[in-house]
C-alpha cells in the first residue's frame, strides 16, 4: 500500500509554478501518492491564515510562489513554528535577478498566468468567498453556489476556502442565541444550505486552546462546556427549521466534510473543474 501524504501549493497567482515544481518531485517518489491541493490567488493575511491552519491540520508540505515578501515570511514563520516543511519557489529567484540587475522587482503577482475561463471561475469564486465570510454582506447569500452555518469554531472559513479552491461560491454565517440572522437565510433553497455541528468535547477542546493562544487560561463563557451545549442545541432546531443538511465535523477532515457537501448539492450547475 502506497503512503499518502498531503502538499499545499499557495500562491498569489495560478498556482501552476508551484504546482509543477510539487509534482516534478513527487514523480521521484513513485512508491509514495502526494495528494496535493493548490490554493491560487492568495493574496490577504486572513485568508493566508486560513490556509496555513489548514495545512497544519494535514501535516502537509508546503510549496509556495508568494510574490509579496511579507505573505512568503508569513508561510516560512508559521511552517517553523508549527513543525512543517514549506519551500518558497520564488523569492529566491527574485533575490537572484535582483542582485544581478542591481535593481528591485515589481512585486506584481500574476504577471505570468494561462487566462482561460476555467481560471476566470475561480479568481471569482475565491474573491467572492474571501468577500463573504464570517457573515459579511448577507445581501449577496442568493449569488453563493454553497452557504454554511456554524457555531463559531466549527472550521466554516477552512471549509469555505476548500471548496472555493473547487470554483464554488461560498458565504459562511455565524450563528448562535445571541446572534441575528440574516433574514436573508429564509428566501433561499436549503439544499444549498448546509450546518456545521460539533462534540461538546471537541468544540471545549478546540476552543479552549484558542483562549491559551491569547493568554487566556481561566474557562470562559465562550469554552464552558454548558454554554457550548446550548449554542450546539440552538444550532440544530435552527438547521432543523430550516431544512438544511446537517453536518457533524467531530471526527471529518475539511475534505470528508467538503464531498459531502458537493455530493449534496442540486446538480443542475456545476462547476467548472480547476485548470
Amino acid at each position: 500500500m502506497k503512503t499518502i501524504y498531503n502538499v499545499f501549493v499557495i500562491s498569489d497567482s495560478s498556482g501552476q509554478t508551484g504546482t509543477t515544481i510539487a509534482k516534478t518531485a513527487a514523480a521521484q517518489f513513485p512508491e509514495a501518492h502526494a495528494n496535493i491541493s493548490q490554493y491560487p490567488f492568495i493574496q490577504t493575511k486572513s485568508i493566508l491564515t486560513g490556509i496555513l491552519k489548514l495545512a497544519k491540520e494535514n501535516q502537509a508540505i508546503i510549496f509556495h510562489t508568494l510574490v509579496d515578501s511579507e505573505l512568503s515570511d508569513m508561510v516560512t514563520q508559521y511552517a517553523e513554528e508549527n513543525g512543517l516543511s514549506s519551500f518558497d519557489c520564488i523569492q529566491t529567484p527574485i533575490e537572484l535577478i535582483s542582485h544581478r540587475l542591481h535593481e528591485s522587482s515589481a512585486a506584481v503577482p500574476g504577471l505570468v498566468h494561462n487566462l482561460n475561463a476555467a481560471y476566470f471561475k475561480r479568481i471569482d469564486a475565491i474573491e467572492f468567498t474571501v468577500a463573504n465570510d464570517d457573515g459579511r454582506h448577507p445581501e449577496k447569500l442568493k449569488q453563493a453556489d454553497i452557504v454554511i452555518l456554524g457555531v463559531s469554531r466549527t472550521s466554516k472559513t477552512p471549509l469555505s476556502l476548500y471548496l472555493a479552491n473547487e470554483s464554488y461560491k461560498v458565504a459562511n454565517v455565524p450563528v448562535g442565541p445571541n446572534i441575528q440572522l440574516p433574514d436573508e437565510i429564509w428566501q433561499l433553497n436549503p439544499k444549498k444550505i448546509f450546518g456545521l455541528t460539533n462534540s461538546i468535547t471537541k468544540l471545549q477542546e478546540i476552543r479552549t486552546q484558542r483562549m491559551k493562544e491569547y493568554g487566556i487560561e481561566n474557562d470562559t463563557r465562550y469554552s464552558n462546556a454548558a454554554n457550548i451545549k446550548a449554542e450546539l442545541d440552538y444550532a440544530q432546531r435552527l438547521y432543523q427549521k430550516i431544512g438544511c443538511l446537517c453536518i457533524n465535523v467531530a471526527d471529518k477532515s475539511i475534505e470528508e466534510t467538503a464531498s459531502i457537501i458537493t455530493e449534496s448539492l442540486p446538480k443542475a450547475n456545476p462547476p467548472m473543474p480547476p485548470s
